[in-house]
């Protein structure tokens, strides 16, 4: 798997225009990111949570080993309600 730039060091590969909107309202920006990774292709999604678990690692100090199966714990647990 090729290795990322550091966190906020990402080069643009295209030259498409960044748009930038104004909200007032949370709830407008959730539901309008909500509505922006629904756009995006499967592949795309799974990428952008490889990266986020990548970070995660990252800032607990931990190194992800290349031949390690991932994800053996997960980082919270949740209550189970039907136990």
């Amino acid at each position: 798997m090729p290795r990322r730039p550091p966190y906020g060091k990402t080069e643009r590969m295209d030259d498409a225009p960044i748009t930038m909107r104004k909200y007032t309202d949370f709830a407008e920006i959730k539901a309008d990111e909500y509505r922006y990774w629904q756009s995006r292709p499967a592949q795309e999604r799974l990428d952008a949570v490889d990266e986020m678990i990548e970070m995660a690692y990252a800032l607990k100090g931990w190194e992800i080993e290349a031949d390690v199966p991932r994800l053996q714990r997960p980082f919270v647990r949740l209550p189970v309600p039907w136990r």
